[in-house]
């Protein structure tokens, strides 16, 4: 199995230097990866460095932790799109679902799916590590009725990361009405086989190039991705 076309090229860590970035949208293109996942610094960058390829560039929003101000995401969304994102992932308000507020959290990502106006691909991350089985798919179902394109597992910042278990119960939510994405500790091919038998239509990681090549060592460090 080919992987590389599910594998968003992931480096999130706040430590990132341009050059650390560059070299993810080098290996990107060099393998055919679906997109390079970075903070929003470096949107620019990115999508400059990934012109002409079929690369996409995605952006995180209300990362990590997805408490902020529902305006604030929907701005960080514009600006990363004006930036040149083609995808944007954002995190769910979390205390928010806990609370069963949940016209507040379809809101906040309602939010994010209007700024991103049709111009850029919707992931909503719902961080299933803190969420019981019930929230995760009460998570899923805002997300769809809010327009979404995907659904995500984690931010690899927060105390577990992507199984096998949450894919298979977001894509029986989910259905065929939004994507399913795998993140947080996806390290090598198996694992990653494992998610995408699972649903998952795309992987984040930051150990891309082991996946592809079969490789079982350890993920670079520096979050869980």
């Amino acid at each position: 199995m080919n992987l590389a076309s599910y594998i968003d090229h992931t480096i999130l860590k706040p430590e990132a230097t341009k050059q650390d970035v560059l070299r993810l949208c080098d290996e990107a293109k060099q393998y055919g990866f679906a997109s390079v996942c970075v903070n929003a610094y470096y949107t620019k960058l990115v999508a400059d460095a990934l012109c002409g390829s079929e690369v996409k560039t995605c952006v995180v929003v209300g990362f990590p932790l997805g408490a902020t101000f529902t305006e604030i995401k929907a701005r960080e969304t514009e600006v990363a799109i004006a930036n040149g994102a083609d995808e944007v992932d954002m995190v769910i308000n979390v205390g928010a679902l806990k609370d069963k507020d949940y016209d507040i959290v379809e809101q906040d990502i309602k939010a994010v799916v209007d700024a991103a106006k049709g111009k850029a691909i919707v992931k909503v991350i719902i961080e299933t590590c803190l969420l019981t089985d019930e929230e995760k798919v009460k998570a899923c179902e805002l997300s769809v009725a809010a327009g979404a394109d995907f659904v995500k597992t984690s931010t690899g910042f927060s105390t577990g990361g992507a199984t096998v278990e949450d894919i298979a119960l977001m894509r029986k939510t989910v259905g065929d009405k939004a994507l399913v994405k795998a993140s947080g500790g996806v390290r090598d091919f198996k694992g990653a086989k494992a998610m995408v038998d699972a649903g998952a239509d795309r992987i984040g990681a930051s150990s891309g190039i082991k996946i592809v090549m079969h490789q079982d060592e350890e993920a670079t460090p520096g979050g869980m991705y």
